[in-house]
């Protein structure tokens, strides 16, 4: 036997075209991105039922992060708070969210793989 545990659902580096950015021509070009989403909640029925009506539907959980990386924005900032606040709108049960959002290529002179801006939230409504 054992005591609940928070677990998690995870889609790792979902790729986008989106056009998000301070600079005109990030908004008219766009750029390449990568989101990560890892959401906590409580697996226990899940884990014990194997029944998919206890657990996030990644299909839907995708969905969520497709529409709001289609929303343009200037800062990816504002990009990972919508994203949150979708899926915590959309999914009740989730108890926690980390989003991870990488700008492939961004307009900086630098040679990098990417930069972004990774959150951590938790939603205090469902405690």
């Amino acid at each position: 036997m054992y005591e609940y545990k928070c677990g998690y659902v995870f889609i790792d580096a979902m790729k986008f075209h989106s056009f998000h950015g301070v600079i005109d021509q990030e908004l008219l070009t766009g750029n390449d991105y990568t989101v990560s989403v890892r959401a906590g909640y409580d697996i226990t029925r899940a884990m014990q039922t194997d029944d998919v009506n206890h657990t996030l539907n990644y299909a839907a959980v995708y969905e969520v992060v497709r529409r709001e990386m289609d929303r343009p924005s200037k800062l990816i900032e504002h990009v990972a708070g919508r994203i949150a606040e979708s899926l915590f709108e959309s999914f009740p049960l989730i108890l926690s969210l980390d989003v991870k959002i990488v700008k492939h290529n961004p307009p900086m002179g630098a040679d990098c793989s990417g930069a972004g801006v990774e959150i951590h939230l938790t939603n205090y409504k469902t405690k």
